[in-house]
C-alpha cells in the first residue's frame, strides 16, 4: 500500500474513535467508569484479534473503523476515574499513573511484537494482544470499583478523605451543552490537545516510515528508537505528574497547568524541527526521544484541566476535548500521507507539523482551570477545594 492508503487506514480508526468519544465519556459519567472500561476493553480485544484476520486494504479499513468505535472513551473515562479516586491536589499524579502505564506498554511492545511475529507470523501478535485484553477485563470485573466507598480493603480514614476532597460530586442537573461549547478554556484545550494529538500520531503511525524512507534507518534502529523514546515517555509521565502537583501547590492551579502545558508542547515542536537538520542517526534518536519525552505528559495538564473544570462531568468534558482532537488527527494522518506522496518526501509535512506545535503551544495561556464548568454555587466550592486540602 502507498502512503495515501496508509493514511486512510490510520484515519479510519481516528474518525470512528472521534465520533464515539463524547457518547462514551458521557456514558461513563452516568453509569460509572467500571462498566465503561469493561465494554471498551472487550471490544478492543475482539477487534485486535480481527485485525490479524484481515486480507487486504478494504478489510483492514473496516476493522480499523470498528476498532476505533469500540476503543473510544478510554481516556475520558480514565479522567472520570481519576476525578472519583484521587483528592484534588493529586489529580496530576493520578493521570500520570495512567499515562505512564500506557507508555510502558509502548516501550515494551516493539520487541515483544516482533519476536512473536518472527516466530510465528505477523498475524500472531494481534491474537496474543486480544487474549491479554480479555485477561485484563477479568481483573477489572473482580477488582475495580467506581468509588472508594465500594472498595472493602481501603481504610475508612483514607476512603473518607478521598471522597471528601475529590473533584467528583454527585449531580442530577442537565448538562449545560451551550455553556460548555462556548467556554474559552475548553476551546483553548481543544486547540492545544489537537496539536498534541497530531504529534502523537506522527510518532505512533508515521515515524517508522519516516525513519526508514527519509532518514534511512535500519529495522533494528527503528525498534530501538521506539523503545528508548517510549521508555523515556514512561519516566517523563511519572515525574511530570508529581512536578505538576508541586507547581500547583506552590504557584496556583492556573500557573501550574499553563506552564507545564506550554513547555511540553513547545519543546516537542522544537525537537521535531531540530532533527530535520541532523544527519547522524544517534543524534536523531536523541532529539526525537526528547520530543517524545516532552510530548508524552501532555495528557496530564490537558486531562487534569478537564477534571478541574468538569468535576462530576470530567469524562464528558474530556470526551468533548478528545473528540475534536481525534477528528483533527484523522485529517492530519490522511493529509500527511497525501503530502508525502505529492511532495515525494517527508520534509514539507514534518516542517508543517513542527510549526503547528510551536504556534498552538501559546494556546495554553488562554486556558483557565480555576473556573469550573458548573453552576455558580458548585463552582465556588470547587475553586476553594485545592486550598482546603492538607497533605496526607
Amino acid at each position: 500500500m502507498n502512503h495515501t492508503q496508509w493514511g486512510f487506514i490510520f484515519g479510519a480508526f481516528l474518525l470512528s474513535y472521534a465520533l464515539f468519544e463524547i457518547p462514551s465519556g458521557a456514558w461513563g459519567d452516568r453509569i460509572g467508569q467500571r462498566a465503561a472500561f469493561i465494554r471498551i476493553v472487550i471490544w478492543w480485544s475482539i477487534f485486535t484479534a480481527f485485525t490479524g484476520l484481515t486480507v487486504g486494504f478494504f478489510s483492514l479499513l473496516l476493522v480499523r473503523f470498528l476498532f476505533g468505535m469500540g476503543e473510544a472513551g478510554a481516556f475520558p473515562n480514565a479522567a472520570g476515574a481519576v476525578s472519583r479516586w484521587f483528592p484534588a491536589q493529586e489529580t496530576s499524579r493520578g493521570i500520570s499513573i495512567v499515562w505512564s502505564g500506557m507508555f510502558a506498554g509502548s516501550a515494551a511492545a516493539p520487541f515483544l511484537v516482533m519476536k512473536i511475529a518472527d516466530a510465528y507470523s505477523w498475524r500472531a501478535p494481534f491474537f496474543v494482544n486480544g487474549l491479554i485484553g480479555i485477561l485484563w477485563v477479568l481483573v477489572c470485573i473482580s477488582w475495580f470499583k467506581n468509588n472508594p466507598s465500594e472498595m472493602k480493603r481501603i481504610p475508612d480514614t483514607e476512603r473518607t478523605f478521598i471522597e471528601a476532597n475529590r473533584r467528583y460530586s454527585k449531580h442530577s442537573q442537565k448538562h449545560p451543552w451551550e455553556k460548555v461549547l462556548k467556554n474559552r478554556s475548553l476551546l483553548a484545550l481543544v486547540l492545544v490537545h489537537s496539536a498534541a494529538s497530531c504529534a502523537s500520531y506522527f510518532f505512533l503511525f508515521w515515524m517508522p516510515s519516516y525513519l526508514k524512507n527519509a532518514r534511512f534507518f535500519s529495522k533494528n534502529e527503528i525498534l530501538w528508537t521506539y523503545t528508548i523514546a517510549y521508555l523515556s515517555a514512561t519516566i517523563g509521565c511519572f515525574f511530570s505528574g508529581h512536578l505538576s502537583d508541586w507547581l500547583i501547590k506552590r504557584k496556583g492551579i492556573k500557573f501550574g497547568r499553563r506552564s507545564v502545558g506550554f513547555t511540553l508542547l513547545s519543546v516537542c515542536g522544537l525537537s521535531i524541527l531540530t532533527q530535520t537538520f541532523i544527519s547522524n542517526h544517534m543524534t536523531i534518536i536523541t532529539v526525537l526521544t526528547i520530543g517524545v519525552f516532552f510530548l508524552s505528559p501532555m495528557g496530564i495538564p490537558a486531562y487534569g484541566t478537564c477534571v478541574d473544570i468538569g468535576s462530576h462531568r470530567a469524562g464528558t468534558i474530556a470526551g468533548i476535548m478528545n473528540f475534536f482532537a481525534q477528528l483533527t488527527s484523522f485529517l492530519f494522518v490522511v493529509v500527511f500521507g497525501k503530502l508525502v506522496d505529492a511532495s515525494e518526501g517527508f520534509r514539507l509535512p514534518v516542517y508543517i507539523l513542527a510549526a503547528v506545535l510551536l504556534l498552538c503551544s501559546f494556546g495554553w495561556f488562554l486556558v483557565d482551570p480555576s473556573k469550573p464548568l458548573l453552576g455558580d454555587e458548585d463552582a465556588k466550592s470547587v475553586e476553594k477545594m485545592p486550598n482546603q486540602l492538607e497533605p496526607v
